[in-house]
């Protein structure tokens, strides 16, 4: 029994060192995921540019041979022939191929850019635990040298539930409180950082008035360059 005892507090002893170990590694990827998102492409400057040599090869026309005519008398009319019919277009296990539907908005800006649902209390600025742990991975992927080059806009956006003025004070001052809980807690330049307030004005989900929108209450954060 007390060795029973010995190996159940050995095996609870390990998982107790082990949980920390795997919220840091997911935090570590979470950070990573963010880098990749708010880093611009290396490619991201020549959409649309023909590279020289890249044209295809132009199409050489060949003139038909000419074609012996038979005289008039000699010619028969030819019996009509029907022209075949188009079998309908399928995908190779014979089935019609289906549109894609449209893959849902993250975000509603063009640069490089990411939304993070950061939660406050109702009228609230003040970041509650759970905000603090969803803007962990934000604050190390902003602190990393992969973007320290970078300058970022942290946009505060809310749903249309409640008076349009407040909810863009509102989100003006819940951008603030994000700023300036990166830059104290993770070192954040914030000089590095722009905090804005959009209300309602950009929805990621299109709603009437009034529509509690949880993918609308969010902070954006968007890459302005250097």
């Amino acid at each position: 029994m007390a060795r029973l005892t010995l190996l159940a507090g050995t095996a609870a002893l390990l998982a107790a060192f082990a949980l920390p170990t795997i919220a840091t590694a997911q935090s570590d990827l979470a950070a990573q995921s963010l880098i990749d998102r708010l880093k611009p492409s290396a490619g991201s400057g020549t959409r649309g540019i023909r590279i020289p040599g890249d044209s295809p090869a132009p199409t050489q026309v060949v003139a038909p041979a000419p074609v012996w005519s038979a005289p008039a008398a000699a010619r028969a009319p030819a019996p009509a022939t029907p022209a075949p019919t188009a079998a309908p277009t399928q995908t190779a296990a014979g089935r019609p191929t289906a549109a894609r539907p449209a893959a849902p908005r993250e975000t509603t800006a063009d640069a490089p850019s990411v939304s993070i649902t950061v939660t406050f209390a109702s009228g609230s600025a003040t970041l509650t635990p759970e905000a603090e742990r969803a803007l962990a991975p934000l604050g190390q992927a902003l602190a990393s040298p992969e973007l320290a080059p970078y300058r970022f806009r942290i946009e505060g956006h809310t749903d249309t539930v409640g008076d349009a003025a407040v909810n863009q004070a509102l989100s003006e001052r819940r951008a603030a409180a994000v700023k300036d809980y990166l830059s104290r807690v993770y070192g954040v330049d914030a000089g590095r950082l722009v905090a804005v307030g959009f209300g309602s004005s950009q929805l990621l989900v299109q709603t009437p008035p009034q529509v509690n929108e949880s993918r609308n209450r969010r902070v954006q954060v968007v890459n302005i360059g250097n």
